[in-house]
């Protein structure tokens, strides 16, 4: 049985939110979630798998507390482990930048050894671009809470499942 430990960066709480929303599918207790500020090397080495979600800002950038969060996972051994990627993003005003977020922790993380899981079809969504998009998948699950909230519960629910399946 793989442990799982939930890292989010949230400034508005809609992040936070959605780590919560993204535990309880994925059967991790609210113990294992945590704000990304929280982020050790030893808290890091408790998990199998790290599921990593933040939201895009400004002209697509990372949600501020993940600029340090980044940092101590590329200390950390991750070659074991299967890291999952879930962010928010805008894809109507920010159409250019949808979910930079997730793209930029993939991109920080690729040279890491860390097993990747989660790709999600461009499909259904709406954006002009993304550096989140890789091979012609999201590195990770994109949410809008803006524009789609009603695909959320939906999105989620076979986002987990997916994820489940890839760290079985």
């Amino acid at each position: 049985m793989n442990k799982i430990g939930v890292f989010y960066g949230s400034t508005t709480g809609t992040t936070e939110d959605l780590a919560r929303r993204i535990a309880e599918k994925l059967d991790v207790s609210s113990g294992h979630v945590f704000d990304v500020s929280k982020l050790t090397e030893a808290l890091v080495n408790e998990y199998d798998v790290l599921v990593l979600g933040s939201s895009t800002w400004g002209a697509g950038e990372l949600q501020d507390d993940w600029y340090d969060g980044v940092k101590v996972l590329k200390k950390c051994d991750l070659s074991h482990k299967s890291v999952a990627l879930f962010g928010c993003g805008d894809s109507d005003s920010y159409s250019d930048t949808f979910c930079d977020a997730i793209g930029i922790i993939y991109e920080d993380l690729k040279d890491t050894r860390c097993k990747f899981c989660g790709a999600v079809d461009t499909a259904g969504y709406t954006f002009d671009s993304s550096i989140a998009v890789v091979d012609g998948k999201f590195v990770g699950l994109p949410l809008d809470e803006v524009n789609e909230d009603n695909l959320t519960d939906e999105r989620i629910s076979a986002w987990a499942e997916q994820v489940k399946q890839e760290i079985s």
